[in-house]
């Protein structure tokens, strides 16, 4: 004789305990525990490419000052070649410091702001590129 026990047939993803419902929104709400965190991430990527930008700004800006400071024949000075060579948006935040002259060259220290994305808050510094030219 042949007796088999036999066990309930259960589906395998209610087979553990608790049920589906349980997990209803649970997805949901992992999703919104990291999308702070994936916000923030963003935003410093961001501001990490505005302080990139500004650096490079900067060095743009020392050149263009540097070449019409060593050209005795420009009709303006190092500070407006600077503001001139950057991007509107950055040219409030730029600072020429007066060329040094050496020798037979000029050197000119360009100094640009690196915006905030954060409202009121300035505490990114600045950046600061030199250029050197010979000077005629």
């Amino acid at each position: 004789m042949n007796t088999r026990t036999h066990l309930p047939v259960t589906h395998p993803r209610t087979a553990r305990a608790g049920s589906r419902k349980d997990d209803r929104g649970q997805a949901a709400l992992e999703f919104l525990g990291w999308l702070p965190v994936l916000l923030l991430v963003g935003l410093l990527a961001v501001q990490l490419g505005l302080g990139a930008f500004a650096a490079q700004q900067a060095g743009t800006a020392a050149r263009a000052a540097a070449r019409v400071v060593s050209d005795p024949d420009a009709d303006m000075g190092a500070q407006q070649a600077a503001k001139e060579a950057v991007s509107d948006w950055l040219a409030d935040g730029t600072d020429a410091a007066p060329p040094n002259y050496w020798g037979d060259g000029v050197t000119v220290t360009v100094t640009v702001e690196v915006p905030s994305l954060i409202p009121g808050f300035d505490g990114f510094g600045t950046a600061e590129k030199s250029a050197t030219m010979p000077a005629d």
